[in-house]
This record gives structure tokens, C-alpha cells and sequence, in this order.
């Protein structure tokens, strides 16, 4: 025990402490938020613990603890052997959707585990597939900067991996997991090694192939997109739709309008009494909102502005090619988690159902976010210990 303590300090000591300490208080504040957001959920529609999600959401964060702790002491050198394995296992979980998963809101996007309750594979897709597409452009950097023909199957494979988990994603009707990750991998691509030519001609590509296969797709079915998911394109003026499909974002309107600059006060939401839809998860800020008021929510967005500066700073300082890539790549996971959310909150893009980070309920999204935060932090680690070494 004496040991573990004495890593753990050592860890601390090498980690960025800023960033460390902003994550740690951004959960701690969204733990505790879950308890207001979901205490009416919870008691009078489950009939359960006014804490039930509180301890639900505690376990999950101490279960991403421990893997972040095991992470933080692995050097990032054997991500190459790993991180194929942990790809084909996300893969093979977001297969078994297809028979076994369980569907919510429209989209079969949840898997049950016995003994364990349910996870969601495509929110562990995220971070390996960002580790993967990383491993690949350091491992291949010469030749995609060349201008060998072996390049050409390189970016086949990039692309496959690309787009091969957010299409069984869209398939199952998850299509804000599915966006989100296009979007990522659409940012890492573009920031890649791969010469401009190449980006341009690859992007044409996959033009071609995405309308080919939405043609496929709406002549084998007769539509590409379900009724429920076309009605969240409906997104202006929802409080025209209340009856519809305008409930949720208006009710979040009338949230945040009933807060005004102050708040009600912790505890005293309205519109968590049954006219918001589960309050804790997708809809959380909603509730935050109503309760501190926009002043005390501006610290929420410049805590979100710090995090993913702090990242980014951590891929600009790293000195691999696989250390800026991963760090973008999970800079760029947050950011899409929080455009997708809040925009869709705030009437300006579609709701599509995507947790905000540190803040909603969801336990698998909880654990892959603390595990990419780990990965950033033991960037940082080798880049001091290397610092260190040069020195002494």
C-alpha cells in the first residue's frame, strides 16, 4: 500500500496539475448535480433512492479511476501492440447490438451485460478508435508524406477504420454517436501527415461512396433516415411544437429562461418535475442552468475552454507523432460532445441525445472520458520524465 501511495504521489507530481485539478472538480460538480437533476426521476417514475443515481454514476467513476490509474503508469510505446485487440473487441460489441442490444429513444445503441447492467459500445469506440487512427499516422508518416503507391492502401485502411464503426453506428439509428465520430476522425484526417492531393482526392472518395450508399440504403428500405430522426431536423422555434416534437428543447428554454442571471437556487428546478425527460442525462445543463444562472454557468464554459486548451497545449508539446494526434483527437472528442449537446439544448442544431461531458449521467461515457483524459495526463508524464532525463 505504501508503494501504490508513493506512485500515486509520484504520478501527481508529473501529471498536469492544472488540468488535473480542473477535471477532478468538473466530475465532482457533475456528481453532485446528478443527485438534484434526478432526485424526482428517481423516487416518485422508479421508485427508488433520491441517491440512486448519484451511487450509480459514483461507482462508475471510481471504476474509471482505477483504469485510469492503470493507464497513467502505462508508457504509450505499447499502445501499437494493444490497441488492435481493443479495436476488434469494440467492434464485436457494437456487432452484438444487431442481435442483443437494447433500443432507447428509437436507437438500438445498448448493450446488456449480465452481472454488470448495460454499456454503449459506440462511447468506448471513440477513444481507441482516436488511439488506433493515431498509432497508424505515426507508424506510416514517411509514407504518407512520400509519393510511394503504398501510401494509396495505407489510406484505404485509415478510411475502413474511419468509417466502419459510426456506419454500423448509423445503422443502428445512433446518429449522434455516429456524427460525433466522423467529425473527430474528419479532424484528425484533416490535420494528418497525408499530403493535400491525397486529403482532397480521399474526401472526393468518400463523397462517392457515402451517396452510393445512402442510394443503397433507401432503395433496399425506402428511407435513410427513420421518422424520428427526421422530425429533430424540425428544430426552429420548438416551443411552436411543444405537442411534438418541440417538448424537450422548449421545456430547456423555459429552464434556462426561469433561471435568468442568478438562478433559483440548488435543488429548486422546476422543470425537472416531469417536464424534462430524464434531467440528469442529455438535458443536465438545463437544469444547471435553472438553478445557478447564467453568471455562475459562464465558469462552466470557460472550465470546457481551459480543458481543452490544456489538452491541446499537451499536443503541441508532445514529441510524437502518435502523442499530437491522440491528444487532438480527444481535444477534439470533448469539443463535439459539447457543440452536439448544448447546440442542440439551445434550438440550434437537431437534438440528437449525446452526453455533455463531466456533467451528464452515463456511466460508460464516464469511464471513456476519465480513460482519455489518463491517456492525455501520461503524455505529459513522458514528456517531463524526458525533460528530466536531458537535464540529469
Amino acid at each position: 500500500m505504501k508503494k501504490l501511495f508513493s506512485n500515486l504521489r509520484y504520478l501527481i507530481s508529473k501529471m498536469d496539475r492544472p488540468l488535473l485539478i480542473v477535471t477532478v472538480l468538473f466530475f465532482l460538480f457533475g456528481l453532485l448535480n446528478i443527485v438534484t437533476a434526478s432526485s424526482r426521476e428517481a423516487v416518485v417514475r422508479y421508485e427508488v433512492s433520491t441517491y440512486y443515481y448519484f451511487f450509480k454514476q459514483l461507482q462508475m467513476l471510481v471504476i474509471g479511476l482505477v483504469l485510469s490509474y492503470i493507464i497513467v503508469n502505462m508508457k504509450t510505446k505499447y499502445y501499437k501492440n494493444l490497441i488492435i485487440f481493443a479495436y476488434l473487441a469494440v467492434l464485436i460489441l457494437v456487432l452484438l447490438l444487431f442481435p442483443f442490444g437494447t433500443e432507447v429513444n428509437g436507437a438500438k445503441n445498448w448493450l446488456p451485460i449480465p452481472g454488470i447492467g448495460t454499456i454503449q459500445p459506440s462511447e468506448l469506440a471513440k477513444p481507441v478508435t482516436i488511439i488506433l487512427i493515431a498509432i497508424i499516422f505515426e507508424q506510416y508518416y514517411r509514407i504518407f508524406r512520400s509519393n510511394s503507391p503504398k501510401r494509396y492502401s495505407k489510406i484505404g485502411l485509415l478510411l475502413i477504420i474511419f468509417i466502419l464503426i459510426p456506419i454500423l453506428t448509423f445503422l443502428q439509428k445512433d446518429l449522434g454517436s455516429a456524427l460525433i465520430m466522423l467529425a473527430i476522425f474528419g479532424i484528425m484526417f484533416l490535420a494528418s501527415p497525408i499530403k493535400r492531393m491525397d486529403k482532397l482526392r480521399t474526401i472526393g472518395l468518400v463523397l462517392v461512396v457515402g451517396i452510393l450508399g445512402a442510394s443503397i440504403i433507401v432503395l433496399k428500405q425506402g428511407y435513410l433516415l427513420s421518422d424520428a430522426q427526421l422530425s429533430r431536423f424540425d428544430f426552429f422555434n420548438p416551443c411552436s411544437k411543444y405537442e411534438t416534437n418541440g417538448y424537450q428543447v422548449c421545456n430547456g428554454f423555459i429552464a434556462l429562461n426561469d433561471g435568468g442571471l442568478f438562478g433559483l437556487g440548488i435543488g429548486n428546478s422546476k422543470q425537472k418535475y416531469s417536464y424534462i425527460p430524464e434531467p440528469h442525462t442529455d438535458s443536465i445543463f438545463a437544469i444547471i442552468g435553472e438553478e445557478y444562472g447564467v453568471i455562475k454557468c459562464s465558469f462552466i464554459f470557460l472550465a470546457y475552454i481551459f480543458v481543452i486548451f490544456r489538452i491541446l497545449k499537451i499536443a503541441t508539446n508532445s514529441n510524437t507523432v502518435r502523442g499530437r494526434f491522440i491528444c487532438l483527437g480527444i481535444a477534439s472528442y470533448i469539443f463535439m460532445h459539447i457543440l452536439i449537446n448544448l447546440g442542440g439544448l439551445f434550438g440550434l442544431i437537431p437534438l440528437t441525445g449525446v452526453p455533455l461531458p463531466f456533467l451528464s449521467y452515463g456511466g460508460t461515457y464516464a469511464i471513456s472520458l476519465m480513460c482519455s483524459l489518463a491517456v492525455v495526463q501520461r503524455f505529459h508524464i513522458e514528456k517531463k520524465e524526458e525533460k528530466f532525463k536531458l537535464n540529469h
